[in-house]
């Protein structure tokens, strides 16, 4: 009598556990909760990606000054200026002799900045 007991108790609690089961997942299967699950992992996703894509930028501008730092010094634009010496000139990083808007003998080299003047 006691086994008979103990199985029917077993199986009745089974029963109990496997439907609460299965009625958890069917609710959880819903269509609101899977556009309630959807957008929470949209949330998710979309601020792991802001937090990468802001540690990138971070990351871009600290290599950027690095490297402009080291241009800097390579071309000596970041080298003290002696206050005895006049300031230096700036030149144009690429001169058309042949162009009209170039203009010979003023003290920079100085262009025509009209737009029309060509056509």
């Amino acid at each position: 009598m006691f086994r008979r007991t103990f199985w029917f108790t077993t199986g009745v609690a089974a029963g109990v556990w496997a439907t609460t089961k299965v009625n958890r997942k069917l609710k959880q299967l819903t269509p609101e909760n899977l556009a309630k699950q959807a957008a929470n992992k949209a949330i998710e996703a979309g601020g792991r990606f802001k937090d990468r894509a802001v540690g990138f930028a971070l990351d871009v501008r600290d290599n950027m000054a690095q490297r402009e730092a080291e241009l800097g010094d390579a071309l000596g634009v970041n080298a003290s200026v002696d206050p005895g010496l006049p300031a230096p000139r700036s030149f144009a990083a690429i001169e058309n002799r042949n162009s009209p808007k170039y203009v010979e003998g003023s003290a920079y080299t100085t262009y025509s900045y009209n737009r029309n003047e060509d056509h």
